[in-house]
């Protein structure tokens, strides 16, 4: 088990906040999981008591509609946070998290982190300023869902993921989604991802080898209207 003082994901979260004393104490209660792609953190519903931190992997966040799709709101990465909202409101989550790829994560109990929180103004802080972070990506998805187009919005998270994850040594992006995956970001039907994935393709935007996508003409995306 790798001890949180020691460890350099802190480094992109509210975790920096905290003293050596406590990120020891820490280290002594959370628990390392590893977790399968596709495998299920927790649903929507659920009770979380307590918070992740993302050691490695990605995994999806998504949010059941009413005609019982899946919408997918954001992808955690390396060094995120998962499940601050519902501890500080003391309620169950709003979203389920699926594994897209072999994922390790820290579980820091419910009570350490209230801890922390009540005796730690920076760490306080810290929480508050990353909420609020993803209370205007949040605006923003919401804004883009009304203004711009299907097109728009796949080019959009194809820029995004280029922006965000590394290639491999043959180009193709670092993170592999499904053609579900793309239609449940943009929030479209899986068909319509597919034929707009094909129109990029056909137009030089984009080559894909299976599932692996490389962005060839990352200009062209931006210029999608």
């Amino acid at each position: 088990m790798s001890k949180c003082q020691q460890c350099i994901v802190k480094q992109f979260n509210a975790l920096r906040a905290l003293g050596k004393d406590d990120l020891i104490r820490i280290s002594g209660c959370k628990t390392s999981k590893f977790i399968k792609k596709g495998e299920v953190l927790f649903r929507e519903g659920e009770s979380i008591n307590g918070v992740y931190c993302v050691k490695e992997g990605v995994c999806k966040m998504s949010k059941l509609s009413a005609n019982g799709k899946d919408q997918i709101v954001k992808l955690v990465v390396r060094g995120d946070l998962i499940g601050q909202r519902s501890l500080v409101t003391d309620e169950k989550s709003n979203l389920t998290a699926v594994a897209v790829n072999e994922m390790e994560v820290c579980f820091i109990p419910k009570h350490e982190v209230i801890n922390d929180l009540n005796k730690n103004a920076s760490f306080s802080m810290d929480m508050l300023q990353e909420m609020a972070k993803e209370l205007k990506i949040a605006d923003n998805v919401i804004v883009d869902m009304a203004q711009k187009s299907v097109k728009q919005r796949l080019a959009d998270i194809l820029i995004f993921l280029h922006k965000n994850f590394d290639t491999d040594t043959n180009g193709y992006l670092g993170i592999i989604l499904s053609r579900e995956d793309y239609a449940g970001i943009v929030g479209t039907a899986t068909e319509s991802a597919i034929r707009i994935l094909s129109q990029f393709k056909k137009a030089g935007l984009i080559s894909t080898s299976g599932k692996q996508v490389k962005i060839e003409n990352l200009e062209g995306l931006k210029r999608i209207e």
